[in-house]
């Protein structure tokens, strides 16, 4: 389990904590195609994160 704001940050998409929480509260990441505005949203295997254009597979980033 980890965390949007942290996982963003861990796949490079975000540089700082700060960065990734700016880009989740405007509206910018999809969790599972919906748009999801809690940076404290705890992501586990089979979910997918949605940014930029960019899906990625919780489960195998995080094993």
């Amino acid at each position: 389990m980890i965390k949007l704001d942290q996982f963003l940050k861990l796949v490079s998409i975000a540089s700082t904590g700060g960065q990734a929480k700016l880009m989740i509260l405007d509206g910018y990441v999809k969790v599972n195609g919906i748009v999801e505005t809690r940076r404290g949203r705890k992501l586990v295997s089979g979910d997918q994160v949605t940014i930029e254009g960019k899906t990625f597979d919780v489960g195998e980033i995080i094993g």
